[in-house]
């Protein structure tokens, strides 16, 4: 199920708690990917507030939101980088991604394994994604008070184990939303402090959400779906590839 994509800009950039969740989960993405010099990236979901510090380097950058979800213009006072896709027919070229930021995305999808395989297929080789979920034993993934209380939850073995099955393969795992999901000020307060303690002693304090960097394995999960997915998108106007021309 697939918030609205008014309530996650609301909550993500008009709300005290959303800025600082922004902030936390932004934090550990940089961790992992501190640049992006020269290549395209991608989010999918509501990727947006992750993507900014990629804006002044990468090549490329590109927003994916899902049909039911719905899209908005992003980012602000700069040109367009955001599109309405179709959950799994992505209008993307396959294996010309870099990296592929991917949150509100699979928890929230009706086709996990369909979805998997578009992000399998527009990542190029050597390609990396990282998946934003929720994590099933935190306290985020159980108030409906934020966008990480709809959906489903994962422990951090069901996502990997769901990875592999995709032909990824998981590298690393960060955390986040160590703090508590209240717009409380006591806790708002005392957010970075949950975060800095949260990061240095993650087997006491569950984090909200899961980080987990996976690679691109070389073999295609299945060679008929990817070239069944490419017949499609042949077919549909704006996404067939134009022919080559001979030069006059």
């Amino acid at each position: 199920m697939h918030l609205d994509v008014q309530d996650l800009r609301n909550f993500y950039y008009r709300s005290t708690l959303g800025r600082a969740a922004q902030s936390a989960i932004r934090s550990r993405l940089l961790d992992l990917w501190p640049e992006a010099q020269g290549q395209t990236v991608a989010g999918f979901g509501f990727a947006v507030p992750l993507l900014r510090p990629y804006l002044s380097d990468a090549r490329r950058v590109i927003a994916l939101m899902p049909a039911p979800q719905g899209v908005m213009p992003w980012p602000s006072g700069m040109p367009n980088v955001s599109v309405l896709a179709e959950e799994t027919l992505w209008p993307l070229e396959t294996g010309r991604v870099d990296k592929l930021v991917v949150m509100h995305g699979l928890e929230a999808s009706e086709r996990p394994a369909r979805l998997l395989e578009e992000c399998w297929r527009v990542l190029g080789p050597g390609g990396k994604a990282v998946f934003v979920v929720p994590n099933r034993a935190g306290l985020w993934s159980r108030s409906d008070r934020t966008p990480f209380g709809y959906g489903r939850p994962y422990t951090l073995g069901q996502l990997d184990a769901q990875l592999k099955q995709h032909n990824f393969l998981p590298e690393r795992h960060r955390a986040a939303l160590y703090q508590m999901p209240s717009s409380r000020r006591f806790w708002r307060k005392a957010s970075t402090i949950f975060e800095r303690v949260g990061e240095r002693m993650p087997g006491v304090m569950a984090g909200g959400v899961f980080l987990v960097e996976a690679s691109k394995r070389v073999q295609p999960p299945s060679g008929t779906v990817v070239k069944e997915r490419e017949t499609i998108r042949s077919q549909i106007p704006g996404l067939a590839p134009k022919p080559e021309t001979s030069p006059v």
